[in-house]
């Protein structure tokens, strides 16, 4: 716990806000928090599709002008209003609370379904030495282990073989989340996250000796020129860093609220940046490797095999570890990379939240995480470990992704830079001490390139959703799991903004927040 005294309300004493002990802590969890599923199973396919070598050049530009300059723009409101997500914009305008809200709700959504993956994960990685699946991966999948239906339905027969990883792995979180900042978040990630880069590493080299891995590898980086002239090449880039960055939605101003005051934002922000885009290349080697195999020993080609989410990580790799050597030691270093990564991003998703009822209640930490973790755990136990689960899963992950992220950093840009004009002093807040300068360039790009990327997405996604129901799902069922969240997401983070802050919350009186910005006025004046 941070050793700053604790601030007192009418008689009550809230709880002094906890800090990362170190910058390399920090660093450790905010790569923990962007290393997840999606660097694993969905930047490889992404980038074979849109030009595969080529896709580099967008892929780069895409992070240059916009991943990295929004996750600067999270790390100054974080550091600088020293607050969860809507305590954070309270502080920077009354007004803008509900952004903070917002990005909580989409932290609520994507908690209940991500924690499922993680179970799915967990068991194949035991199923990757009995090799579970036989001769057919698909139909073990979707039938034998999921239990959906052929036809998309509401149905609520639980599954064993889910409901109790799910579970273990809910037991495992709250634990973690229960013991704080430095006891459970920092140990956890300085935990897993050398375990996964050691596993993927291994996996990697591993899946480079397999035969046809060359061919596999060909076709991943083999440039296609022509593609870098559409249009829905670069919108993929840009989608794919929005969402690779753990960017608007709360995550960083959260975890950069917990740094030191002599922080050196923008270049531990540089760190989490690259290592995360060296995650995702590494990733896309090691998977294509495999893929390249698969195709060799199919005798057909990677452009017939490559698959990605879902049908790559428990269809085509099951597939593979039935074929190759070594099988199941590759398929238990993949699926167990995917459980740690899993594992770091979860609680990062779970921490907006618990950090969030901490401020606006002014919660001890315990009860706070036990009254976030404990409903979000039951709402995911009750709901995805049935045989609808899948198609919950599916649409609610398409639509919070669109209609929650990318809607909400559209807003929350548009908001800081134009409306609220904050930019030049989330800028002078983040060149205080930092190594590297963020000033006209960063802000031209905030509020320019950032928000015309943003809405040419967001409007193609609803221009695409509206004309074709998502993957053919009834209406009653897109309507309630996806356009009804959406909806829903913006009304209730409106309503969560009516509650009043409890007596001793951060927003009443906080000594320690009003001590760093006197000793930050003071040192900005001189």
């Amino acid at each position: 716990m941070s050793t700053a005294p604790q601030g007192t309300t009418g008689g009550k004493t809230g709880p002094a806000r906890e800090t990362f002990s170190s910058r390399k802590l920090f660093i450790i969890s905010a790569i923990g928090s962007a290393v997840g599923l999606g660097n694993i199973w969905r930047f490889p396919y992404v980038a074979y599709e849109n030009g595969g070598g080529a896709f580099l050049i967008p892929y780069l530009a895409a992070l240059l002008s916009a991943g990295i300059p929004l996750l600067f723009l999270d790390y100054a409101v974080g550091h600088k209003f020293r607050g969860s997500a809507p305590l954070a914009y309270r502080r920077l305008n009354r007004g803008a609370e509900v952004l903070g809200w917002w990005q909580v709700l989409v932290c609520c959504v994507i908690a209940i379904y991500y924690a499922v993956i993680i179970g799915w994960a967990a068991m194949y990685t035991w199923f990757s030495v009995t090799k579970a699946w036989g001769d057919d991966a698909e139909a073990f999948f979707f039938g034998e282990y999921l239990q959906a239906p052929e036809e998309p339905a509401l149905g609520f027969d639980f599954v064993p073989g889910v409901v109790y990883p799910l579970l273990a792995v809910w037991i495992l979180t709250i634990v973690i989340m229960v013991a704080g900042v430095r006891k459970g978040i920092s140990r956890a990630n300085v935990i897993f996250m050398p375990m996964l880069l050691v596993m993927f590493l291994v996996l990697v080299a591993t899946s480079l000796t397999l035969p046809g891995a060359m061919d596999g590898l060909n076709a991943f980086f083999t440039p296609d020129w022509e593609a870098l002239a559409h249009p829905g090449v670069w919108a993929a880039a840009y989608g794919h860093i929005f969402f690779s960055l753990s960017v608007a939605f709360g995550i960083m101003i959260t975890y950069s609220s917990y740094l030191k005051r002599k922080t050196d934002l923008t270049g531990s922000g540089m760190v989490v940046a690259f290592s995360n885009s060296g995650f995702e290349i590494l990733a896309g080697i090691g998977v294509f490797a495999a893929i390249g195999f698969m195709a060799f020993t199919a005798g057909s080609t990677v452009e017939d095999t490559a698959v990605a989410g879902i049908g790559l990580a428990f269809i085509a790799f099951p597939t593979l570890v039935s074929q190759a050597p070594l099988g199941s030691l590759i398929g238990v270093l993949f699926f167990g990379s995917l459980v740690f990564a899993g594992l770091t991003s979860l609680i990062s998703i779970l921490e907006v939240i618990v950090a969030a009822v901490q401020d606006k209640l002014g919660w001890a930490r315990v009860k706070a995480s036990l009254a976030v973790s404990v409903p979000v755990a039951l709402i995911s136990l009750v709901l995805l470990p049935t045989t609808t689960g899948l198609f919950v899963l599916d649409i609610s992950d398409a639509f919070v992704n669109q209609f929650g992220i990318l809607a909400g950093a559209l807003v929350a840009v548009v908001v800081l830079a134009w409306v609220l004009r904050k930019l030049p002093m989330l800028s002078g807040h983040l060149n205080r001490i930092s190594s590297v300068k963020m000033r006209t360039t960063w802000m031209v790009l905030v509020a320019g390139v950032v928000p015309v990327v943003l809405a040419y997405i967001l409007v193609n996604e609803i221009i695409a959703k509206v004309s074709e129901p998502y993957a053919g799902y009834p209406a009653w069922m897109l309507n309630t799991f996806g356009w009804g969240m959406s909806i829903g997401l913006v009304v209730l983070a409106v309503l969560l903004t009516l509650i009043p802050w409890g007596s001793g919350s951060k927003d009443k009186h906080d000594p320690e927040y009003e001590a760093i910005r006197a000793a930050e006025d003071k040192e900005e004046a001189r």
